[in-house]
Parts: C-alpha cells; structure tokens; sequence
C-alpha cells in the first residue's frame, strides 16, 4: 500500500501538471508554474527511486540546483515581456515584433 502512494502520487502531480500545461496556454506565469510544478513531481520520483535502490541522494542536489536555475530562467523571460509589452498574455506577444 505505501508504495503504490509512493509512485501514485508523483505521478498524479506529474499528470495534473501536465493538464494545466497543455489547457492553460493563456498566460506565461500559468504555464511556468505548472512547469515547475512538473519538476517539483519528477524531484519526488526521483527521490523515492533513489531511495528505494539505497542510492546516494547527491544527484538530487544536482537535479534541484537545475531546476532552480530554471525556474530563475523563466522568471527573467516573464519580467523582460512585462516590461516590454505591459502583460504576460501570449496572444500580445509576436514574435515579428523586435
């Protein structure tokens, strides 16, 4: 029973993140939260993957330091089209305008 918890639930979250990635394409701050979202899942699977081979949990450092970098990454590129087309809708945003 608690290992189906330990992968259900990961991939529950992974699933659902997914959902809202693909359905809420409206905004850049909906679809970079559900990426990080999707992260936050795949840390936990790898987590408890690591975990139940007896693994030494260093790569999971690594993979976190990654996401965060990321989620910094997502971040400035939502601040640049704030400041530059007033929203972060992307139906304002084209790509011929520079």
């Amino acid at each position: 029973m608690l290992t189906s918890f330990y992968w259900g639930f990961p991939l529950f979250m992974f699933v659902s993140g997914a959902w809202v990635y693909t359905s809420k394409r409206k905004h850049l701050l909906l679809t970079l939260l559900s990426l990080e979202f999707m992260v936050l899942s795949l840390f936990l699977i790898l987590f408890f993957y690591l975990s139940l081979i007896n693994y030494e949990l260093y790569f999971s450092m690594v993979f976190l330091t990654f996401s965060v970098c990321e989620g910094a990454l997502g971040l400035s590129i939502l601040v640049s089209m704030i400041r530059s087309h007033g929203n972060d809708y992307f139906q304002s945003f084209s790509i011929l305008q520079c």
